[in-house]
């Protein structure tokens, strides 16, 4: 499983990074992106409740 980030959809508030810091970071134009890595079973749940809490639904995990 990876996530993924919608830029186009991103607003940049902030809130991934915040509940996820390993799979999300800020990018320089202040939108969110992730890593590009599979997602360990520690990371998943962790990954899927940024998933859920994304204002915009920008934040997609499969």
């Amino acid at each position: 499983m990876k996530a993924y980030v919608d830029k186009g959809t991103c607003i940049g508030c902030g809130l991934c990074p915040d509940i996820c810091p390993e799979v999300f970071e800020m990018d320089q134009s202040d939108k969110a992106e992730a890593t590009d890595m599979e997602l360990t079973d520690e990371l998943i749940d962790s990954a899927r409740d940024a998933e859920e809490q994304c204002p915009v639904d920008a934040i997609s995990v499969k």
